[in-house]
């Protein structure tokens, strides 16, 4: 018997069953203030507003990414930290990134705090527990005490000004940090985790180099957490648990091999989780990302294949294949350690 991916979503939740997905329908209306000042050419895509809180390695790495990737989609991307001068370097170096021809980059600006959620996505990298290199095992639940009271803060600023926009967690750990956003007031359709973007990343870097896990290039899915949780399926055509068990592994031990070497794994995961998926989300583009599969206060977010739809990116659409039952239980005991964590 095959499974899908909407039997972990809670009773109360109102979804739409398509083919070979589903969609959470629209709950409200965006703010006026989180649409775009200007009116784009017919046929042309609505350029979008981007705020990112907190310039370290990975925030800096995103902004990068952000700035060198959506010049078709962001009209502006503003930037925030408590440090003044991170801000002055990184107003300065970024606007002094151009093309040899000119063409057109989206402009970085500082913000004033009261500015952070007078935008279409608000990116928050803030993180006041970044484990040292040589720290053992799955450092990111080591730091989701220290980050929660961070998320909440800003959570309940952005609830308190009618943010209307996309809450968008890369700080770790991503997925309890999004439930955290929720519980401090915001809605779950407006609360999005990237974490994910690079575990299939690393999958597919695994993929090319070992012929017997060649099929997750065409045919494999990246599942739940980023962590030790993760699920990587081989293929969703036919799924071979010793060979994805295996590719998981890999994929999950990459992190801790960087470490290991003397290094934090954060370029990787500020692109490929953060601006690369980022981007696809504004432009309505598949992307690997968390959403929430609960109703109120029960339930988890849960990284998989999605996309935002409707003139404002208000529905989200989940990917729904039919799943092996092997496959199938895999994804749904991370699912289940995800609503355990407090």
């Amino acid at each position: 018997m095959m499974r899908s991916i909407r039997e972990l979503i809670q009773e109360e939740r109102e979804y739409i069953k398509e083919e070979n997905s589903i969609v959470f329908p629209a709950k409200g209306a965006r703010r006026e203030c989180c649409e775009a000042k200007t009116t784009p050419p017919e046929g042309a895509k609505e350029k979008k507003r981007v705020n990112l809180l907190a310039l370290g390695d990975v925030g800096g790495t995103v902004l990068l990414g952000l700035k060198l990737e959506g010049g078709d989609i962001l009209q502006r991307i503003g930037i925030y930290d408590l440090d003044p001068k991170v801000l002055r370097r990184y107003e300065r170096e970024m606007n002094q990134i151009t093309f040899p021809d000119g063409r057109t980059l989206p402009e970085v600006v500082i913000l004033q705090e009261e500015e952070l959620f007078d935008c279409d996505l608000f990116v928050f990298c803030a993180s006041k527990g970044v484990p040292p290199v040589g720290a053992e095992g799955d450092v990111r639940m080591a730091q989701f005490q220290a980050n929660r009271s961070l998320v909440e803060i800003y959570a309940k600023a952005a609830a308190a000004a009618g943010f209307g926009g996309i809450f968008a967690v890369v700080s770790d750990p991503v997925d309890p940090l999004c439930k955290a956003a929720v519980l401090a007031g915001l809605p779950q359709d407006r609360v999005q985790g990237y974490g994910l973007g690079v575990m299939n990343g690393r999958a597919r870097y695994f993929a090319a180099k070992d012929e017997r896990f060649a099929r997750y290039l065409t045919e494999g899915r990246a599942f739940g957490p980023h962590g030790e949780d993760l699920v990587i399926a081989d293929s969703i055509e036919d799924y071979n648990d010793e060979l994805a068990r295996k590719l998981t592994e890999l994929t999950v031990h990459s992190n801790l091999d960087t470490r290991a070497d003397g290094f934090k794994p954060y370029i990787a995961p500020a692109i490929s989780s953060g601006a690369l998926s980022l981007l696809e989300t504004l432009r309505g583009g598949w992307n690997y990302s968390s959403v929430f599969l609960g109703c109120g206060e029960e339930g988890a977010f849960l990284g998989c294949r999605n996309r935002r739809r409707g003139e404002r990116l208000e529905e989200i659409e989940l990917e729904d294949q039919p799943l092996q039952e092997d496959l199938f239980v895999r994804i749904e005991n991370a699912y289940r350690n995800l609503c355990r964590l407090k």
